[in-house]
């Protein structure tokens, strides 16, 4: 049987699609539990939450206004805000002006807040490499991460959502 998979025609030897949806989405949650779990465990010992290391890393690479970290993270822009607060209050991150918008500041990160990130770098590769192995190699790891992305990009499709964040918004 060709064509997607509808509540009224399931597929004679599987699941019928409302019941593959729920069953990805369940595991989907159960993923990001245990991913937080496991960034929580790895940003600890450097004094970060895993929520701290994941706005950080986010503004690594170059600092984005609050929008936009909302954006690629896919959660709230009220909850980066909150976070955020807290890194600059606490010194790893700073408010920069934005070239391209008065009102929504670029967060970046500070120098302390760059060495609390490298301080999780021995250990994120540790785990990242016996995740690795559990997957059956670099192989295994590339087709997981694949479906990811292809399952992302297709709610992203289905949602209207872009497929990159814009560079610099409120």
């Amino acid at each position: 049987m060709s064509g997607p998979l509808s509540d009224e025609s399931p597929e004679p030897d599987g699941p019928r699609a409302p019941e593959l949806l729920s069953r990805t989405a369940l595991t989907v949650f159960r993923l990001n539990g245990q991913f937080l779990s496991v960034a929580d465990g790895l940003a600890g010992p450097a004094g970060l939450t895993a929520a701290w290391w994941q706005v950080l890393g986010a503004v690594l690479p170059e600092p984005l206004p609050v929008a936009g970290i909302a954006r690629v993270m896919g959660i709230t822009r009220q909850s980066v805000q909150r976070i955020a607060d807290l890194l600059v209050a606490r010194g790893l991150a700073a408010y920069r002006p934005n070239p391209a918008h008065r009102r929504a500041k670029l967060l970046a990160p500070t120098e302390e807040g760059r060495a609390a990130v490298a301080r999780i770098a021995p250990a994120h590769g540790e785990f990242a490499g016996r995740l690795r192995e559990q997957l059956g190699g670099t192989d295994g790891f590339r087709r997981v991460t694949a479906a990811l992305e292809e399952l992302s990009a297709a709610l992203d499709e289905l949602s209207g959502a872009p497929a990159s964040p814009p560079d610099a918004e409120a």
